[in-house]
């Protein structure tokens, strides 16, 4: 008999991610910097999460302190709608 490994087959195969921020040598986060805060958020203003993002721990906590900083000073937009 054959196992038969269907899951892996027809998915391609992805690099790991690395650290956005750790790659580019970044060591803070600014709230008041909103491009870099934009790409780590969704269509819907919402925080996307590390596996998605590929930031390590570190650099998510600080961003997500970040981009709620810069929603408080409304900066980003709590909703689309």
């Amino acid at each position: 008999m054959q196992k038969h490994n269907n899951n892996n087959q027809n998915q391609p195969q992805q690099q790991p991610k690395g650290c956005y921020f750790c790659i580019n040598g970044l060591k803070e986060i600014d709230y008041k910097d909103i491009k870099a805060q934009q790409r780590f958020t969704s269509s819907y203003a919402k925080i996307l999460p590390r596996k998605k993002t590929g930031i390590c721990s570190k650099h998510q906590r600080k961003l997500a302190t970040a981009i709620k900083r810069a929603r408080f000073v409304a900066l980003i937009p709590f909703t689309t709608r």
